[in-house]
């Protein structure tokens, strides 16, 4: 659960970085705009990769779910 909540946090601050980005908004404090800019469109695409390829079970039922699913995978060893 704790992973779910780190990359859905990441990604939210990685969306928001982009946005007051894009709105003109420094938010490094680097000169450079091309350099900042490529940061953050670095780090927003890698945290949407992360938040994308993981399974994100926020739900009681969905982490219901994850345990039956690790439990029959240990089972099937």
């Amino acid at each position: 659960m704790r992973e779910t909540i780190v990359r859905t946090a990441l990604l939210i601050l990685a969306l928001t970085n982009q946005i007051l980005s894009a709105c003109g908004v420094d938010t490094l404090p680097i000169a450079e705009g091309e350099l900042e800019e490529v940061l953050n469109t670095v780090l927003t695409g890698l945290a949407a990769l992360w938040a994308w390829w993981k399974n994100n079970s926020f739900t009681k039922e969905a982490r219901t779910a994850d345990a039956l699913m690790h439990k029959l995978k240990e089972e099937k060893q």
